[in-house]
């Protein structure tokens, strides 16, 4: 779980959940069993709401693989991808002259559709393109990144109108088991190379002239003022400093102890201009770490199957006496005895 201020930096698109309750519906996993599954209230999923927060919706992913007891989850939600999957996004992308300039409105708008990750493209000096997804969470996520490239693959064939040649993909996840990758093969149309740095697809770099056949160009200029005009919405509703770097440590808590640098590094700042800017806003780094730290220990204190030493793990402590004394500042009382009141 998550806190409030990290729900509010980091969501998706309500159309953007579709594929995944379709992919679990067709397993015999309703929408009820999955909101029970994650906690959610009644009624979170279905009917769709407008937004969800991206962390739920990453903790969907990874139980409903395994209520479905489908090792390639993630694949299957990326097939089940259609054109309202993107929301005004993916009206942009029809109305695109070329793969070129569906490329360059991906990396501006798909931020209306998640914020699970940001895309980028670069191509080499040998005529290579490179897309490149950069998760906002770790490769241990393996579903969410086979959903994005599952999903990338359905939705440019649906743009070309054939199916096109299959790209060299790596991967940062580890693949799961060797005995079920044909499942890739079959998806991806090759086997991708697992345990990679990046998740990405290289491809010739001339495949960006191809034309989108029946792209009606002239709706773009429309469709691209709305989507500029959404992107201001969000701009003017966008997290504070305080909020972002609350978000970042809530990210990165359960996988080692937090840092300035590496939160500024996120954050594209100096570690300096990160703690100038806090101060502006009337915070201090340790203030805003504490603050993460209390509201998520409060919120694993609530469960029951966490002892104190896991606890103080996922909150990036050494020892669990560590997380007892802090606890003790923030709450007056010893974990223990919070949790048992």
């Amino acid at each position: 779980m998550t806190s409030a201020l990290f729900d509010r930096a980091n969501r998706v698109a309500g159309s953007y959940l579709q594929p995944l309750l379709e992919a679990a519906a067709r397993r015999g996993v309703t929408a009820r069993a999955l909101e029970q599954a994650a906690g959610l209230p009644s009624g979170a999923l279905e009917p769709l709401p407008e937004t969800l927060p991206a962390d739920d919706y990453v903790r969907l992913l990874d139980l409903a693989a395994g209520l479905t007891g489908d090792p390639h989850f993630g694949l299957h939600v990326g097939q089940c991808v259609k054109l309202g999957t993107y929301t005004v996004y993916g009206l942009i992308l029809l109305s695109c002259r070329d793969f070129g300039q569906v490329f360059e409105q991906t990396m501006r708008y798909e931020q209306l559709a998640h914020d699970l990750g940001r895309s980028t493209l670069t191509t080499d000096d040998d005529g290579i393109a490179h897309y490149t997804w950069h998760s906002n969470y770790s490769g241990a996520h393996r579903h969410l990144a086979d959903s994005v490239f599952s999903g990338i693959r359905v939705f440019s064939n649906w743009l070309a109108g054939m199916q096109l040649p299959a790209n060299q993909v790596t991967l940062t996840h580890d693949g799961g088991p060797p005995e079920l990758r044909d499942e890739y093969v079959r998806v991806l149309g090759a086997m991708p190379d697992f345990g990679a740095a990046h998740n990405a697809a290289s491809f010739n770099a001339a495949m960006l002239a191809w034309p989108v056949p029946n792209a009606d160009v002239s709706l773009y200029p429309v469709l691209q003022q709305h989507a500029e005009q959404l992107l201001q919405q969000r701009a003017a509703t966008a997290p504070s400093l305080v909020q972002q770097v609350h978000a970042a440590i809530v990210a990165d808590l359960a996988h080692g102890q937090v840092r300035l640098a590496t939160i500024a590094e996120k954050l594209k700042l100096s570690p300096r201009t990160l703690q100038r800017k806090l101060s502006e806003d009337g915070a201090t780094f340790q203030q805003v770490l504490d603050q993460a730290r209390f509201a998520l220990a409060k919120e694993y204190l609530r469960r029951p199957e966490l002892s104190l030493v896991d606890i103080a793990f996922l909150l990036g402590y050494q020892e669990q006496s560590a997380f007892n004394h802090a606890f003790r500042d923030w709450a007056g009382v010893n974990p223990g005895a919070w949790r048992a009141s």
